[in-house]
């Protein structure tokens, strides 16, 4: 028999992402690609897009390196926080309990095999629009702005591993994340795996890096409604000098519309339609891709991007450097 489903974790909650360029990342972040700032603390700007439910689902940290702060996912309960911290613990990779944020309560932090800092907190701080941003519909958090992009919701991130074998083992332990669908080289090495903790395709992804580094960066993904909001971005990119890395195209993994860019720091954003895609079926079954099949490149026959494979942040310096 295959183990019980386990629904202790709700969904992605945010990203901390870490900026040495914080003014203009900011600028981006608001006025390209549609978020709105929630609060400020430290040398964080908290930020959210119009229809997430909490206080930010973006953490932008001013740095001296670019990168990945800190991933967070939000659990069912406060009973399901103390079985995964308990659960975690077992595992020997927690690192402890640390105080809220401006965002939500306190949080279970622990380290993924890569190195990555992971948190897990129940208690959040709900975002409460301002009278000029209330919306019409009393079901949704804030009005749609129109601003820059204005991106909908936090939708996934993607992390950079040394072993992704070592993850897909350790993301369904940790979090009790199911993985849909991965691709296996002809090594027998897993070049990538997605991973969901609810009924979405997919709230992580993790790909190999080819740099041999540890704790890198790919990118963060908002959703758009409609493809034709993510080719009206690509518009708003151009007009805006930002650079346009790949896309609009369409993934066979996934099969998300995406389309990819760098903020003003360096590190990789997408803006993306997933479709209607949800994984409802309880015991899916993961769906494997193999090198060939993916040597054929994206859902409609564009090839994948060389920087695509060595891009991350914070950057690798080159050898001798």
């Amino acid at each position: 028999m295959s183990s019980e489903p386990c629904f202790d974790i709700a969904h992605l909650a945010h990203v901390e992402l870490l900026t040495d360029k914080p003014a203009e990342s900011l600028d981006f972040f608001v006025n390209v690609y549609g978020l709105t700032e929630s609060g400020r603390e430290g040398d964080s700007v908290f930020l959210r897009a119009w229809d997430d439910y909490e206080f930010h689902t973006l953490k932008l940290t001013a740095a001296k390196t670019t990168g990945i702060g800190h991933v967070a996912y939000r659990a069912t309960s406060e009973q399901a926080l103390r079985r995964r911290v308990e659960a975690i613990e077992a595992m020997g990779c927690g690192i402890g309990w640390v105080d809220g944020d401006l965002g939500h309560g306190r949080a279970y932090r622990f380290r993924d095999p890569d190195d990555h800092v992971f948190e897990i907190y129940f208690d959040t701080n709900k975002y409460v629009a301002p009278p000029h941003e209330r919306p019409a519909l009393k079901n949704q958090p804030q009005r749609n702005h129109g601003r820059g992009c204005a991106v909908r919701r936090l939708d996934h991130l993607n992390l950079l591993a040394r072993d992704v074998a070592a993850i897909r083992d350790f993301l369904p332990k940790a979090l009790g994340s199911r993985v849909t669908e991965q691709i296996v080289l002809d090594s027998g090495e897993v070049g990538g795996c997605w991973f969901t903790v609810n009924n979405k395709s997919y709230d992580i992804a993790y790909t190999r890096d080819h740099t041999g580094s540890l704790g890198r960066f790919h990118h963060v993904t908002y959703a758009v409604d409609q493809r034709e909001h993510v080719l009206e971005a690509a518009d708003i990119f151009l007009e805006n000098g930002v650079y346009i890395e790949t896309g609009p195209h369409k993934h066979a993994v996934q099969q998300t519309f995406f389309l990819y860019v760098y903020e003003p720091a360096g590190n990789r954003v997408e803006i993306a339609n997933a479709g209607a895609r949800l994984i409802l079926d309880p015991d899916w079954q993961t769906v494997t891709w193999t090198e060939e099949e993916r040597k054929k490149g994206q859902a409609w026959g564009l090839k994948t991007i060389e920087s695509f494979h060595t891009h991350g942040t914070p950057p690798v310096p080159a050898a001798g450097h």
